[in-house]
Formats: structure tokens, sequence, C-alpha cells
């Protein structure tokens, strides 16, 4: 149900990008007015973060922990059904806005006041909106956490589990540390909108950049939720494509845990052209560099996994090391916005929007999509197309950099990020990205059409689908039986399970 759902918000998000994109193509306004452009920016992003990303990667964690832990379910699965029902009434309230008097929210995904507060209708729907998602994303991180730490088969330190376990370990205590942040954040927002509060309102002795730091203390944890999960899947895909266990397994589980504390204390590198301090600055620009050190940890160690291994390039492992060539860009770009007196320049261009896409599509995305090339096969004992399923991994792999590279070009010749209309010697690389964005759109279709060719039959697949595939998912029949576990693997199941 998460993974269903969360296909159809990346659909719909995805049509909202390919708007936004269809009206850049030109200068000048051709089929949208500022405000419907504004309000389509504003959506995109909250539903492909809320509504695409995050609940795919919870759905990845409902099939796949209590598969790799040896347990029969999540801990609590009446609390799973509940956290899982708030969102599809999440995202009614949120697209209902676009039907109000005044539209859909148009201040931009992070509802920077004032003018966030200038909205009509739409402000307390989209405040009440995020407020389940955020419920929501708690519960399930609670689930997770009782799962992973009280059902785990007798046998299973926790040195021993899945990097993917791992990473979701981690990831769900962000959730309960930042979620609780971004309600207060927005629940002050209310306030001053109809309670006469003044926490962003500077005639009142408020602080409008209050609000930036309230809201990127949830922000940049947010990034690391949507991307450790990747990381476990990454290493999960790797390893088995490579036919060895993961290089430095116990350095990776620790790489994890740095990111996860050090995304807690670079929250204002967003912040740089707000007029903070010098020392403030410097602090977060240092800090920012640090989180490269762990980074770089994952980034060798998954290249130290495949040297001398027995490779093979199935479509999950062509994810995989698109994941790994394409984040590292991203991830160098974050370096360079990191650099202050750089970020002067990149701030609110078309550089940062080609940043946080990269590790975002090229990151979260790719992660996701591979994990269900790699899985797939297991969770319905068939497998898919494969020369249908190559032929989506090299049509997103080339388009995606046709659609995003050229913004990095974009946004250091000075292009404002976040705008309808924009001067003419900007046109040549906005048309190139627009038709990136169009083939890189349509061919998200295949996948669709991949996915559901499997679902509805194909060849059958034994057990363990690939030939490296190591932990105890693999032990199961394919499909496997809905209560996977309902006797603890024993220990002789635990050894073969992650022997190569």
């Amino acid at each position: 149900m998460y993974l269903v759902f969360s296909l159809a918000m990346w659909l719909l998000g995805g049509t909202f990008a390919l708007l936004i994109r269809t009206e850049l193509f030109s200068p000048g306004m051709q089929f949208v007015d500022p405000l419907l452009f504004n309000s389509l920016t504003t959506m995109h992003g909250l539903i492909m973060i809320f509504g695409a990303i995050m609940p795919a990667f919870v759905g990845l964690a409902n099939w796949m922990i209590p598969l790799q832990i040896g347990a029969p379910d999540m801990a609590l699965p009446r609390v799973n059904n509940f956290s899982f029902w708030l969102l599809p009434f999440a995202f009614v309230i949120l697209l209902g806005t676009l039907f109000v008097p005044g539209g859909a929210p148009a201040g931009g995904w992070t509802m920077y006041p004032p003018l966030a507060l200038q909205g009509g209708a739409s402000f307390p729907m989209t405040i009440f909106a995020i407020h389940l998602m955020g419920i929501s994303s708690v519960l399930g991180a609670i689930n997770v956490i009782v799962t992973i730490l009280n059902m785990r088969a007798p046998g299973m330190p926790l040195l021993r589990m899945p990097l993917f376990v791992w990473a979701w370990l981690i990831t769900a205590y962000l959730l309960i540390g930042v979620m609780p942040v971004l309600a207060g954040a927005v629940t002050m927002l209310l306030t001053d909108h109809y309670f006469g509060t003044t926490f962003f309102a500077a005639a009142g002795g408020g602080d409008p950049v209050l609000y930036q730091h309230v809201f990127w203390f949830f922000g940049h944890p947010e990034v690391y939720i949507m991307i450790l999960p990747a990381f476990g899947i990454v290493s999960e895909i790797i390893s088995t494509f490579s036919r060895k266990p993961t290089f430095g397994y116990e350095s990776m589980v620790y790489a994890l845990a740095a990111i996860a504390f050090l995304s807690f204390i670079v929250w204002a590198h967003h912040m740089f052209t707000v007029g903070m301090p010098l020392a403030g600055q410097l602090f977060f620009m240092l800090a920012t560099m640090l989180i490269s050190i762990p980074t770089g940890v994952k980034i060798f160690n998954w290249t130290a996994t495949m040297w001398r291994g027995s490779l093979s390039f199935e479509t999950p492992m062509l994810f995989g090391l698109a994941f790994l060539f394409l984040f590292s860009i991203g991830g160098f770009s974050g370096l360079m916005l990191a650099v202050v007196p750089a970020d002067f320049q990149y701030h609110d261009t078309y550089f940062v929007v080609a940043h946080f896409h990269y590790v975002l599509v090229a990151g979260a995305l790719f992660a996701i999509q591979g994990a269900v090339y790699h899985w797939l096969p297991k969770w319905t004992g068939h497998m898919y197309d494969t020369r249908l399923a190559r032929w989506h991994f090299w049509l997103s792999a080339i388009f995606v950099n046709v659609l995003f590279f050229p913004q990095h070009f974009l946004g250091l010749a000075g292009m404002p990020r976040r705008i309808p209309d924009y001067a003419t010697q900007f046109t040549d690389w906005n048309r190139v990205s627009s038709i990136g964005a169009f083939v890189y759109g349509l061919s998200q279709l295949l996948f669709v059409w991949v996915v559901w060719k499997c679902v509805r039959g194909g060849a059958r697949v034994e057990n363990r689908v690939w030939d490296g595939a190591r932990g105890l998912e693999w032990e199961l029949s394919s499909p496997p039986p809905h209560h996977s576990w309902e006797r603890a693997p024993s220990a002789q199941m635990l050894e073969r399970a992650f022997t190569p």
C-alpha cells in the first residue's frame, strides 16, 4: 500500500514538474500565470518529498525488515495501518488546496514567512496536511525501531544486521528527532496567522529568520532521512552483484551513525545569506565539510566491495552504479555550496536546484528503483522483463543528466530559481533541460509497465533469485508467505544466509 501510494504521488509530482519545464521551455509567459507557477513548484516539492520518496522508503522497510531480521511481521501492525491511512487523507487535503479561493500554497515548500502567511484558504489546509504527514512518519519510525530492537532472530546481534536494516534504524531515530520540530514551526506559523502571535513578525518583536532556523533544523536531517535508506539499499545491491560481502561493514555502520549525528549540526548552511555572524558562517561551513568524510567512507567502501569482485551488470547493479557516480556529483556540488563566499553566488540559483536533484533523483529515486528491481522477483515469484528494465535504466541515466546537468550552468550564469520567466540569454540551456525532462518523465512509464507485467506473471524464480545474494530473505520461498518467519530461523540457517 505504501509503495502503490508512493508510485501514484510520484507520477502526480512528476506531472507538475513537466508543467514547470513546459513553461520554462521559452522565455515569456506561455501556459500558466506566475501564481500558478509558484503553486506548482511548491506542490511539486511537498508531493515528491512527503508523498513519493518518504513513503517509498517506509514501504520498503515494511516489506524487507521482517524478512531480513527473521521476524513474522512488523511489531505494531495496527499502528502501521494507522500511519499509512493518514497519508491519503493528508494528500487529499493538500491537493484540495488547488480548488479553494486564492489557489494552492505558493510560497515554496519551505513556507517561509512572511510570504507563506499571505496564503488564502489554502494556508490552514496545508498546515493540517503537514501535521498528518508528520504524525504518520513518527508512528512509522516507532514501529521500525521496536521491530528491529525486539524482533530480531536469536543469534543476530546488531552488528550482524543487513546494512539496509541499520540504515533504517538510524533513519527512524532521525524522524523522531526532527518531525516534531517541523510541527512546531508550522504551528507557530498558524498562530501568527490566526491568533495574533508574532513569532515571525518583526513589527511585533518576532523574527522571520527564526523560522528559517527552526525549519532547517528539521530540513537538513530530512535530507538524510531521504538518503540513508538509499545507502542501505545500494550496499545490498553492490554486495550481491559483486558476489562479495560489503567491504568494511562496521565502518559503514559507524559512517551511517556519523552522518546522522552531523546532520543535526549543519542546518544553517542553507542560510549563509541571511546576515549570520562570521563565527556562525565558519562553524556551519566546516561542519558541512565534515559530513564529506563519512560519506566518502561509504563511497570508497562500495568501490572496494566491487574491487576484484565477480561483477555482473543486471538492472539493479546498473542503478547501483549510476547512484554511486551521480550521487557523488551531487555531493561535490554540495561541498561547493558549503563554501561561504561561493555560496553567496550560488544561493537561490538553479545551481542549488541542480545540486539537490542530483542527490534526490539520481540518489534517492535511483536507489528506490534499484531496490524494486532487486527485490521484485522475490516479492512476486516472477522475473520481470529484463530487456525493458534495461531500456528504462539507460533512458533514465542519460536523460536525468540532460535534464539537470545544464541547470548547473544556468545557476552559475545567474538564473534565479522559482521564476516563471527569464532573460533570453538563458533560453538554450532551459530548452535542453526541458527536453531532458520530457524524455526522462515519459521513460518512467516503462518502469510502471515493467512492474505491472511482473506482478501479473512471468518466468518463475528460485528462492535465491540472484547468484550472489546473501541474507535471510533469500532463504524463504519466492514469494514469501504473508507471515514470513512463523518460526525464528535456526543458527544453521543464519550461518548459511550470511556465508558468501
